[in-house]
């Protein structure tokens, strides 16, 4: 399917006249004047689909990064931009996994910067030969936007960098975070005009635009959109530390599948959401997700591969093999140790030069046999760090090869001058060890490459002089804190900031035996070949498919203003309950039945006080005033707390204790919903629950008549949960043979006996309305939570029996959006309340007329 705005730009491209019929219109520029753009709401922010009918069946992915896979130079003829495909672009090469059958438009910035007048034709241009649309910067903006926010402030903190000082990394500067969302807004412009939000996925890459979706998902509601991260994701404790943290979040969370690289970072982001903005995941099937709003964003885990094909190609050209011959001359009867990283300040290049003079130091004999070949990539950002890597790095360098040098041999060979990719390969190829010390990075690559470049071919193994049917060998130490480290289980993993261990690693993979390496070397080519860039494209591709699988059966909407908008996604069946709807269905009823519930539903949840206010104690009384109304309190508090706080509502009805206990008004006996022959069972139960509490600051036992509750609703989330988790395992196990069920809800494990649940406190109101003549032809029933679900469930099945009128109005309602056996929900207390008050005045507005039957109202608690 192809968009207006899509069909013209192809049109711009082809020369073709316009699809649409509309004049021919330049390829516009986008934000080319410098300038600000502020956190502000499209005008059209509720369009959920495209503006042209579908002509195109063809697949379609748009691929936003930071930079177009291209490279670009003037020519020096005529002075015109030329333009061709950078092939070491992962944008480009993970074309592979995701088929012929898929069209792939890029967007993002060009390297270089091109003059305002010259942006239009080289738009046209980069759409036409390579289906690119390129997003011009301002210099000064994209100076704040990369320099800035990017290098300054994300960059540093995602490696676990904190601003404790004007000297690292700067103190947060609002003026650079409103240059990320204007260039992100920027970015979204740009992919709006090539979009068809039916049919195309956007795949958004990195941490240059995470705010991204949030403009896509205000202007496309049902937009399919993954991202993924290549740097870390921090723990919670430093990413807690940003002043946007929320704002980044749930930016991340407009995205219907979110990709890391390992687990951790993907614990790290779940643990803040958890902690930030108070949401938890689940576990289905082997696929983890985060309920937001109704949507379901899922989180994928899988490091990115290497493009092999690519290597291999390079591998067969003749300059390698030059190279390589040029390579065993120069180190002959030496043996290579090899380093290839970044020079910045978390590449951790410094650590492993100390681990190399450590090595020469406690190993003397390796002096003259051991060479440590350090190829220093010129450093990504800029800025002092970068100069104190640098100085430091040349000091070490020097001192090491001044102090266990000899005429003919530096034992660290320092290369920070731009290689050919195939002189990197060539190094590749003959060093024995490949050592990668970061101290802090997101996935690095190196390790994969050198694995690809061990296994070599027939001409490398030629020019070696090796025999090509001896397997292949290899060696890797890497430092634990890189992202690829969990995949290559053959090596020897490093803490970097140990030296000692370093050398020691070191110098296992010299001594390590030659089918050691071999089998190590086997294993790790395995995996390295099988899961490839096209594998991890693929891969991600599938479960954005699948994310997005129900995009077109929910009913969507947006709310919320700046990047605090988030779309709300609900089943067609699921709606929200009007006050208007249920008041004109009160109206036209004679015997009603009402279940409230009352924590998080008369009162707000987590709310320090728990005693009900004046205006909830006046609405139930207006209620019970209605002799067509029966209304019932559900709770699970005791019967004690129940009484007092509701002793000046006469007429009301009041089950505690989730049912056990109930009584149909003020003056009516307590009665039991289950005989309950004893209780010794809280002999064994309240043991084990104080070891927990004691063990669990902030958690509390609650203990009722009927039952026992451990609560950690002040805990620790994440402890809190595995401690409940263990303390349900324990109850389980101790219990196994008494006449109780152990269960766990919101914040709490709770012991009660079987068969206890809210679902009968429906059921009892249900057959004695019946039993006495009164059909119940209204049904409402509140509740806020899992163990409001048995009610719902109770009430819902009754339809279809004899307990209510056949004509019956019933209404099922959940507080929030989420999945319920409701069919309504109301957003929270006050549309409850404001609900309530509706009822409780139609009421008195027929109060005067003609006399009507009792009815009866049930109201639950928790």
């Amino acid at each position: 399917m192809v968009s207006r705005s899509y069909s013209n730009l192809l049109d711009l491209a082809s020369g073709d006249s316009p699809t649409f019929g509309r004049e021919k219109k330049r390829f516009p520029r986008v934000a080319t004047v410098p300038g600000l753009l502020s956190e502000v709401d499209d005008d059209n922010c509720n369009s959920v689909g495209s503006d042209a009918p579908s002509s195109v069946s063809q697949e379609r992915m748009i691929i936003v990064g930071n930079q177009l896979p291209l490279r670009s130079h003037r020519n020096a003829d005529d002075g015109e931009w030329c333009f061709s495909w950078d092939e070491d672009s992962l944008l480009l090469q993970l074309k592979d996994g995701l088929g012929e059958d898929v069209d792939v438009i890029y967007v993002g910035c060009l390297k270089e910067e091109i003059a305002p007048n010259e942006q239009d034709d080289v738009a046209q241009t980069l759409l036409e030969t390579f289906k690119c649309v390129p997003a011009f910067l301002p210099p000064e903006l994209f100076t704040k936007f990369y320099h800035g926010f990017c290098k300054q402030h994300l960059w540093p903190l995602f490696h676990y960098m904190l601003p404790l000082s004007p000297d690292l990394g700067g103190r947060f500067d609002r003026s650079l975070w409103q240059a990320y969302v204007s260039v992100n807004k920027i970015f979204a412009d740009k992919v709006m005009e090539v979009i068809s939000p039916d049919d195309d996925y956007v795949w958004v890459h990195d941490y240059h635009l995470m705010v991204l979706p949030t403009f896509l998902r205000k202007r496309f509601n049902r937009v399919k959109l993954g991202f993924f991260l290549h740097s870390p994701f921090p723990s919670s404790e430093i990413y807690r530390t940003l002043p946007v943290r929320d704002e980044l979040l749930r930016a991340l969370l407009n995205s219907d599948l979110i990709g890391f690289h390992t687990f951790d970072y993907a614990r790290h982001f779940l643990s803040c959401c958890s902690r930030m903005l108070g949401l938890s995941y689940q576990s289905k099937r082997g696929y983890i997700g985060l309920e937001y709003y109704g949507r379901t964003v899922s989180i994928k885990i899988l490091p990115v591969g290497i493009h092999i094909g690519q290597l291999q190609s390079v591998l067969n050209l003749p300059e390698t093999e030059a190279k390589v011959a040029e390579l065993r001359n120069q180190f002959r009867g030496q043996t290579v140790l090899l380093g290839v990283d970044d020079m910045d300040i978390f590449k951790g290049i410094s650590l492993k030069l100390l681990a190399m003079e450590q090595l020469l130091m406690q190993h003397p004999e390796n002096t003259g046999e051991v060479v440590l070949v350090q190829i220093a990539n010129p450093a990504r950002g800029r800025g002092r760090d970068v100069q104190e890597v640098q100085s430091e790095t040349y000091a070490t360098v020097k001192r090491i090869n001044d102090t266990f040098g000899r005429p003919g041999y530096d034992p660290v060979v320092l290369i920070d001058s731009n290689l050919q990719f195939y002189e990197r390969i060539a190094y590749y190829v003959i060093a024995e060890c490949c050592l990668v010390t970061a101290v802090r990075d997101g996935m690095n690559l190196i390790p994969y490459e050198y694995i690809i470049c061990r296994q070599g071919n027939e001409k490398l193994d030629e020019t070696l002089g090796l025999n090509p049917l001896v397997p292949k060998k290899s060696m890797l130490v890497v430092s634990e804190f890189i992202g690829c480290s969990p995949s290559l289980s053959g090596a020897i993993r490093v803490n970097p900031w140990n030296i000692d261990a370093v050398a020691e690693a070191m110098d296992s993979a010299l001594i390590v035996s030659e089918a050691e390496k071999q089998l190590r070397h086997e294993k790790h080519y395995r995996y390295v070949s099988t899961h490839d860039v096209a594998y991890w494209a693929r891969s991600f591709l599938q479960d954005l498919e699948r994310a997005c699988g129900d995009h077109l059966r929910r009913r969507c909407w947006g709310i919320g203003f700046g990047l605090g908008f988030r779309v709300i996604a609900l089943d067609p069946n699921f709606r929200k309950l009007s006050v208007e709807h249920i008041v004109s269905a009160y109206k036209r009823t004679k015997n009603r039945a009402i279940l409230l519930d009352y924590d998080g539903t008369l009162i707000r949840t987590g709310s320090l006080s728990t005693t009900p206010n004046a205006e909830a104690v006046v609405i139930l009384n207006n209620l019970c005033r209605d002799p067509k109304n029966v209304v019932f309190l559900v709770s699970g508090k005791d019967r004690k707390t129940l009484t007092e706080w509701f002793s000046s509502c006469e007429k009301l009805g009041i089950a505690a204790e989730h049912g056990y206990f109930i009584r149909s008004n003020r003056d009516a006996d307590w009665e039991t919903c289950v005989s309950v022959p004893d209780f010794d069972w809280k002999q064994i139960a309240e043991p084990v629950m104080k070891l927990y509490t004691e063990t669990t600051d902030g958690s509390a036992i609650e203990t009722k008549e009927s039952a026992l509750v451990w609560n950690y609703l002040y805990a620790d989330p994440d402890f809190g949960f595995c401690q409940a988790k263990e303390l349900l395992d324990h109850l389980e196990s101790v219990l196994a043979n008494e006449p109780v069920s152990v269960k766990s809800g919101q914040h709490i494990v709770e012991v009660k006996p079987q068969g206890v649940n809210k679902g009968l406190v429906a059921e009892h109101l249900l057959t004695t309305m019946q039993q006495k003549g009164m059909l119940p032809d209204f049904v409402l029933c509140i509740g806020d939570d899992r163990s409001d679900e048995d009610m719902f469930e109770v009430i819902m099945r009754a339809r279809t029996g004899p307990s209510l009128s056949p004509v019956a109005e019933v209404f099922a309602c959940t507080v929030g959006q989420k999945p319920s056996k409701a069919k309504y929900y109301v957003e929270d207390r006050t549309e409850i309340l404001r609900m309530l008050q509706g009822l409780a005045n139609a009421s008195e507005q027929t109060a005067k007329s003609t006399p009507q039957a009792s009815q009866q109202v049930i109201i639950d608690r928790e």
